[in-house]
């Protein structure tokens, strides 16, 4: 395990630092594994969070620099816990034992290793529920290989197709060529979707894509990509529900960004979905630009 963090290229960034060293790339962590919660939750889509709820644990830091962040007082580390694998291995158990019916990776691509070893450690120990990695889409194919046969589920954001607002709102211009090779090698491993009898998927994608205000056009390139590229292969999720952060409006910054997704725009992309043909999709039904997405990070069930 680390030998990955000692020159860490664990992400598309390939920082290069020394994380054993306590150096710090973008993510902003060094080899510690660092977290900010750890329990049941509601908000994902259906066939996730299920009736009980889903078993999300919040990794602290992020590989990503969105502006727009709704979690970021954990993405920059300003809400972080130090845990060992072997307590996460215990908080996978106590989550099943509250009625999560996953466990739910959010943030986890900078732990990659961390996570491997503990989801090795407790498959060999009996654990059964299916494991879903929740990610930002910003990933290394060679990271990903190191969790094949490990996770069940995938759940990537595919937030651009345009490297000019992925450099300008998540300081990441490769961000879509990386996305669609981080896609291609998830399907390699879990392929087409498979869920139980309660509906709750087993295996499979769901890409999740967030309709940034004006940017509608390039929403409609990454539903062509996905849908020319895997049909109803995958899930695409659709989601309205961008809130603008109080900071832009209060500092002038990012006037583009200071508004919610209009409705009748939201409406007309997913009509462009639908003409398109595909079927497998999740879509936001009412107005849910709100905080209640938004857990409290308070470093419950660490």
């Amino acid at each position: 395990m680390s030998d990955k963090y000692e020159n860490c290229r664990l992400c598309p960034r390939e920082c290069g630092v020394n994380r054993l060293a306590g150096e710090k790339g973008m993510c902003g962590c060094d080899s510690k594994l660092y977290a900010a919660k750890a329990a049941l939750h509601m908000w994902e889509e259906p066939c996730i969070s299920g009736e009980t709820g889903s078993g999300a644990v919040f990794f602290s830091g992020c590989n990503l620099r969105c502006v727009f962040c709704q979690n970021h007082n954990i993405s920059n580390m300003s809400v972080a816990k130090e845990i060992s694998v072997e307590r996460l291995c215990e908080i996978f158990f106590e989550l099943k034992d509250k009625g999560a019916v996953n466990i739910n990776l959010v943030t986890p691509s900078h732990y990659i290793p961390h996570i491997a070893t503990a989801v090795e450690y407790c498959k060999d120990r009996g654990f059964d529920l299916p494991i879903v990695y929740n990610c930002g889409g910003y990933e290394s194919v060679e990271a990903l290989k190191l969790l094949d046969g490990l996770v069940d589920v995938y759940l990537p954001d595919f937030k651009y197709m345009d490297s000019e607002l992925a450099a300008k709102y998540s300081k990441a211009a490769d961000y879509p060529e990386m996305a669609k090779y981080a896609v291609e090698e998830m399907y390699r491993q879990v392929g087409k979707p498979v869920f139980d009898e309660n509906g709750l998927m087993k295996k499979g994608i769901i890409a999740r894509h967030l309709v940034l205000p004006g940017c509608e056009k390039d929403s409609e390139k990454v539903i062509k990509y996905l849908y020319d590229t895997y049909g109803d292969n995958i899930y695409i999720s659709i989601m309205s529900q961008y809130t603008p952060l109080a900071k832009f409006v209060e500092e002038g910054r990012y006037p583009e960004l200071c508004k919610k997704i209009d409705r009748e725009v939201y409406d007309r992309l997913i009509d462009y979905a639908l003409d398109m043909g595909v079927e497998n999709a999740f879509i936001q039904e009412d107005d849910v630009a709100e905080e209640s997405f938004i857990p409290l990070f308070d470093f419950e069930g660490l």
